[in-house]
């Protein structure tokens, strides 16, 4: 099988994601293949996007590699991502989360459902 790899112009990492993944792949087990981005429904944009550790990587697949690791994103979640920088954020306090940057608006975005508990809250 070969692999699709991803450039840099289809998907960045900035160097406190890039340091934050290869500290977190580090403790895992050594038949992990990479960090999987996955996209589902929902959210602002009409898109959520998460991250989890894989096994596999697949004939669909595109792999960007980094120092350690390997990102991997299906072609499905790819049309989504591309031109997208993946940056982690600490904020003090136990506050720290990885963040999509450069996100194309989606149609069909479900506005409502983000924000705040009551809904809203999107610009």
């Amino acid at each position: 099988m070969s692999l699709i790899a991803l450039s840099e112009s289809d998907l960045t990492l900035t160097s406190n994601a890039q340091s934050k993944m290869g500290e977190l792949f580090q403790q895992v087990e050594s038949n992990i293949e990479g960090v999987r981005v996955f996209a589902t429904p929902g959210g602002c944009s009409g898109i959520s996007f998460g991250m989890t550790f894989s096994d596999a990587v697949n004939e669909n697949d595109g792999v960007l590699q980094c120092e350690g690791f390997k990102v991997i994103v299906d072609d499905g979640t790819m049309q989504y991502l591309r031109g997208v920088e993946i940056d982690f954020v600490d904020q003090g306090d136990g506050n720290a989360s990885f963040v999509f940057n450069n996100l194309q608006p989606v149609d069909g975005g479900g506005c409502g459902t983000c924000g705040s508990s009551s809904g809203g809250g999107c610009g």
